[in-house]
């Protein structure tokens, strides 16, 4: 592995950072907090207006006139079945994720809403289309833009497929090579920081299904062993490649969460969740503009405005680079209209569909049922799963299935944030050397760690935000040079042919 100057400046960055958690938690945690809580109450409507731009965005560059540009030669065909390609976006993207909050969130608006009467019917509504603003179309149009502006210079420009990339055409002579270094190490900086907070989330959700499960005690030790066995998985994983680890595992995480979702489904409040998905998509559509665009200026709900929706497009955003640059690696050979409809559309409508299945049923269990989840979300939100599954026959079997899913969904994500790290660090090497893989492995498990000692979730997902509050000048700097190129594409006027055939293959 070469120490550049992306290496060496993100390294300078990211350790004594991870070094700091781990000397003094505590004070660490005060600064990210306070730091990230800085800028999104000071900044609340910068955030809110650049994230909902990217849906408008994207919409426009599926349905507009560049629809039929392919992310690749014109005859290059994708390397991935679209099952693959789907299943290794959600384990990338944010299969933990869905996991961690799927009951926790609903149940938590549900009995505490920002604004009305808590556990009411309208708050039980209200739940489901905050929801779904938070984990739906804004999170994957974020995720699309980014991946699709590195797919396109990477797989359509033979370009490398680094975060600076797109910016070289926007400025020339020394300026170009000090933004294209800011770029990277920024982008760099935005991955380790996500990656660590989401990774030391799931640390802390399957520490709870242990205890549920075999009663280990709910300390750090615990937290710091789990993280300590997540890292030899996703290192393993991470050297065997995009091909056989990184496919395999998606695939086998697809089928059982699959399995979980249908079992709740079926043996759950079925026609009450039914009734919840088709509810939740007619509210979440006509509510869908007013709220990409509602900050609470007059309800003195900032800081609730700040600690939810903000703190999750921000996470989106630090999620951007690492998601971005993976999606663009599983994507070659898409047309745009296909890769917005697979990457945006989708796993929207299957968020959508997931969320009403396990927040409509826990919202039920309040609602209807013996009641009891919104304390165990009060307590700890982590165990929030393992409490839920508790209402269910064969619970241990199904909390056994789904600390496997967590697991697995844990090690894909890191295994691919891994893999980024070392193509991003090493001049955009689609192959990246085990040497790269195996340092950038490592600082992100210090990190992870330094975060698990403040012992905190609402710490580790500031510090998944902390790396997207520079990094947004740079994505809108990507998209100017994107939007710039796409209208030379000799291609752009081509009609759109077996696009929807395409999305079968």
């Amino acid at each position: 592995m070469q120490f550049n100057k992306v290496v060496i400046i993100s390294l300078l960055l990211c350790l004594p950072i991870g070094m700091w958690g781990v000397i003094a938690p505590d004070q660490m945690a005060a600064s990210v907090l306070g730091f990230t809580s800085y800028f999104m109450v000071g900044a609340s409507w910068w955030w809110l207006g650049l994230c909902s731009s990217f849906v408008l965005l994207a919409a426009f560059l599926a349905f507009g006139p560049y629809g039929s540009i392919r992310l690749g030669k014109d005859d290059e065909k994708p390397e991935f079945s679209y099952s693959s390609w789907i299943a290794m976006l959600f384990a990338g993207g944010m299969g933990a994720g869905l996991l961690f909050w799927g009951v926790a969130e609903p149940v938590t608006h549900f009995e505490n809403p920002p604004v009305g009467t808590p556990a009411s019917a309208e708050a039980a509504r209200q739940a489901m289309v905050i929801t779904n603003l938070h984990w739906g179309l804004h999170a994957w149009s974020i995720y699309g833009v980014c991946a699709l502006v590195i797919a396109y210079f990477t797989f359509r420009l033979d370009k490398p497929p680094l975060i600076s990339t797109p910016l070289r055409g926007l400025f020339s002579g020394r300026s170009s090579d000090v933004a294209a270094t800011t770029a990277d190490v920024l982008g760099v900086v935005a991955v380790v920081f996500g990656l660590a907070g989401s990774l030391a989330m799931g640390a802390l959700q399957v520490r709870s299904g242990l205890t549920a499960l075999f009663d280990f005690p709910a300390i750090n030790a615990v937290s710091l062993a789990v993280l300590a066995a997540l890292f030899v998985m996703y290192m393993i994983s991470t050297l065997t490649g995009v091909e056989k680890g990184m496919k395999l595992l998606s695939d086998i995480n697809m089928m059982l969460g699959l399995a979980l979702m249908a079992f709740i489904l079926i043996f759950g409040p079925t026609a009450f969740i039914m009734e919840t998905f088709v509810t939740t998509i007619g509210a979440y559509m006509s509510q869908f503009v007013s709220m990409s665009f509602r900050l609470f200026p007059f309800e003195e709900l900032t800081e609730w405005s700040a600690n939810w929706t903000l703190t999750y497009l921000i996470w989106w955003l630090a999620w951007g680079p690492f998601v971005g640059v993976f999606i663009a690696r599983i994507s070659r050979g898409r047309t745009i209209r296909e890769f917005c409809m697979g990457v945006i559309l989708i796993p929207t409508a299957f968020s959508i569909l997931w969320f009403a299945v396990f927040g409509g049923a826990g919202i039920y269990v309040e609602m209807y049922g013996p009641g009891g989840l919104a304390s165990v979300i009060t307590q700890d939100v982590a165990a929030a799963l393992f409490s839920f599954l508790d209402y269910f026959p064969f619970s241990s079997v199904l909390s056994i299935g789904a600390l496997l899913l967590i697991v697995i969904f844990l090690v894909t994500s890191a295994d691919s944030g891994t893999f980024v790290l070392s193509m991003m660090t090493t001049n955009g090497n689609l192959n990246p050397p085990a040497a790269a893989k195996i340092v950038w492995g490592s600082i992100v498990a210090v990190i992870t760690a330094a975060t698990l000692l403040a012992g905190s979730v609402d710490v580790a997902r500031a510090m998944s935000t902390l790396g997207a509050i520079p990094f947004s000048a740079i994505l809108i700097l990507q998209i100017v040079s994107f939007l710039r190129r796409l209208r030379r594409d000799p291609s752009r006027e081509k009609p759109v042919e077996a696009d929807t055939n395409e999305v079968m293959s």
